[in-house]
């Protein structure tokens, strides 16, 4: 709400001084570092005084007297050697936070620009980590904050069923199983755990006698030529994988719009074209001699980006042939800006249990009309740090292709591993030299056989929370012990994912992620609870109900928001309240989702502060319950919404 009210307050003292001066200026707001200094601060008579060549403070004081009451705001303050301070009128500014957190949102519109967020993007051939969560969760809640703001968004997960990933775990059902396709299908229970084990086998036999790579060589060959055995048992593994993956993200409450299959941009000759595009406008050329002889290879030197590229020339397309992943990705983000001039087909993959569907690519014609997919006007790709150098390559292809617009809206959304604290490899019967135990965190590799499985650990979270919420409340039943459990495991996992500067390693510790009185998930579910069952009781005790808020609001006397003491507690849970906009805009521009993390987790602090301070249920003065009931739903309603942009649900109780 915050963000509106000072749009209009910037654009009344834009229309002011340029009347007053024929000054055209960007009016710029500042937060005074405390509530006695106002509730914004306006530098621009410092900006003014450079051009009319007058002292600041003379200006901020003609400014101040010429330009009247406003509305809004209860009074103006010259500050300093020029400072303008505004002070809210507390009343209006309550009324209009009760409008807008209590106004229903208007759903994206579904005319205008889409933005692509692809994220998750896991290799099809063994179980789901929780390096995979990480990019999963700040991939998700992108989603959630582009959508609150008004964006069209469509949400990819890419599928890279055509790698050496898929066709290690190829070669281990065929030459270490000797499986046949039917074979693989019989198999029961957790597919992608046993593909899981599998593919740790397959490393330990390339370990064994370097010959023994030949076999992944043949498979891959295998794989990408299509219409033979061989790439049957690749597809039904990757399809059959891809399904355990969508379940274990459903538990994260991770959905998507497109299945993007590497196999189709293979298949519908998508490099081709992007090759034929690069070659045409000599964006590539094919080496002559040198230790590229015989690449085609795209030149880096007159990049704005040479400075922090690893070297001046990049290979595209291998002397052997095949292109390079760079390659392959350089088509597929043409594809997502409707640049390539050619589309998959598409058919309807899964549905989720809310109804909305989850569409796939397909080389093989669809069978289904789709909604419009690709031709975005900005495109997020959410990949690790470690892919940053390989980004920036897909990226310049656009640039060297002359699609300046579509090279500056492309966005690689960074972020660091997830590694583990030694307490919480010991929770999950990871062995650990002496070295190990004495460090921060571990680093995790399923190749080394190190892994934590995405499920596993949920699982685990599950059933710490379970023991927190027996103890709890020993009179719930089972069912309501289950829910419970899950919401606050997820919670707990959810926050922790994201309450971190995304370039800072996570140490994933239990211990730190449930503890109900820490910077968790957990701690400001409570706290919603809390809210929740301040109203309740009064619903029990009164007959109270929400919509009496709207009948009495209009007979309230706001001048307790003026008191020292309570209304100074109260002012600062009310306006920290409504900056939620203002923080899901700056976590977008930033991309940090710990900006929105952090609000929450103080927001929270703020309430529970103010509910020990000050009683709602016993208050006897009537006037005071009710603004008090008040902050009490406007705090529900606004955390929750704010937990939701996280995919953090509130459970009924804790």
């Amino acid at each position: 709400m915050i963000v509106k009210f000072q749009q209009e307050l910037k654009e009344r003292f834009r229309r002011f001084i340029l009347d007053k001066y024929g000054v055209e200026l960007e009016v710029i707001t500042e937060y005074p570092p405390h509530a006695g200094l106002g509730d914004l601060a306006l530098p621009l008579p410092f900006a003014l005084a450079r051009t009319v060549r007058q002292p600041p403070r003379k200006l901020a004081e003609e400014i101040v007297t010429g330009i009247g009451v406003l509305p809004g705001l209860a009074k103006l303050e010259v500050a300093g050697g020029g400072y303008i301070n505004c002070f809210f009128d507390r009343r209006e500014f309550l009324l209009r936070l009760h409008q807008d957190i209590t106004s229903e949102r208007k759903p994206p519109s579904e005319e205008g620009h889409r933005v692509i967020v692809e994220h998750t993007n896991i290799n099809p051939n063994k179980a789901a980590h929780i390096g995979h969560l990480r990019n999963a969760c700040l991939g998700d809640s992108l989603v959630r904050l582009l959508r609150w703001s008004g964006e069209k968004v469509e949400v990819q997960n890419y599928i890279d069923n055509t790698g050496v990933q898929v066709a290690d775990v190829v070669v281990g059902f065929v030459h270490l199983e000797g499986a046949t396709l039917e074979d693989i299908k019989k198999i029961p229970g957790k597919f992608d755990y046993h593909c899981w084990d599998l593919y740790s086998r397959v490393t330990e036999y390339y370990q064994q006698d370097e010959a023994n790579l030949s076999k992944r060589q043949e498979v891959l060959a295998h794989i990408e030529a299509g219409n033979n055995p061989i790439a049957e048992i690749a597809q039904y593994i990757a399809t059959r994988i891809v399904h355990c993956h969508l379940a274990t993200m459903h538990r994260i409450n991770v959905q998507y719009d497109l299945l993007a299959w590497e196999g189709d941009i293979l298949h519908l000759k998508f490099w081709e074209r992007a090759f034929d595009m690069l070659k045409s406008r000599n964006a590539i050329h094919l080496e002559t001699e040198g230790k590229n002889k015989g690449c085609w290879v795209m030149n880096l030197e007159e990049s704005e980006l040479v400075s922090e590229l690893e070297e001046p020339e990049k290979i595209i397309v291998r002397s052997d042939g095949t292109v390079t992943y760079v390659g392959k990705d350089i088509a597929y983000q043409l594809w997502k800006f409707g640049l390539l001039g050619q589309d998959f087909h598409y058919r309807k993959f899964h549905q989720y249990p809310d109804g909305s569907l989850l569409w796939t690519s397909t080389s093989n014609g669809g069978t289904d009309e789709p909604p419009p997919f690709g031709k975005g006007e900005r495109v997020y790709n959410v990949i690790d740090v470690r892919q940053s150098y390989l980004q920036k390559i897909v990226y310049e292809g656009l640039r060297v292709l002359g699609f300046e617009k579509e090279f500056r809206h492309s966005t690689h959304f960074a972020y660091e591993m997830v590694a583990l604290t030694p307490s919480c490899c010991q929770e999950l019967a990871l062995s650990l030299s002496p070295e190990e135990r004495k460090k921060p965190y571990v680093e995790i590799s399923g190749r080394k056989g190190r892994g934590v499985k995405a499920d596993d650990l949920i699982d685990k979270l599950t059933d710490k929370a379970k023991e927190e919420v027996t103890i709890r409340n020993p009179e719930f039943t089972p069912q309501e012990v289950e829910e419970l459990s899950r919401q606050i495991a997820i919670g707990a996992l959810r926050y922790f994912m994201v309450k971190y500067s995304r370039n800072k390693v996570i140490p994933f510790d239990f211990k730190e992620a449930l503890n109900f009185e820490g910077e968790t998930g957990c701690y400001i579910q409570y706290a919603v609870v809390r809210a929740n069952n301040i109203l309740n009781k009064l619903s029990e005790r009164e007959g109270f109900q929400e919509k009496d808020i709207g009948e009495f609001l209009p007979g309230v006397d706001f001048s307790v928001l003026n008191e020292p003491g309570e209304g100074d507690d109260l002012w600062e849970i009310l306006t920290l309240m409504s900056k939620l906009s203002e923080v899901v805009d700056m976590s977008i521009q930033t991309l940090e989702i710990s900006v929105l993390a952090k609000y929450c987790f103080t927001l929270a602090q703020k309430f529970n502060a103010f509910y020990h301070k000050y009683q709602v249920l016993r208050e006897g003065d009537v006037n005071r319950k009710r603004i008090r009931i008040l902050l009490v739903y406007l705090f529900r309603t606004q955390l929750k919404r704010a937990l939701a942009l996280m995919g953090i649900e509130v459970p009924s109780r804790m």
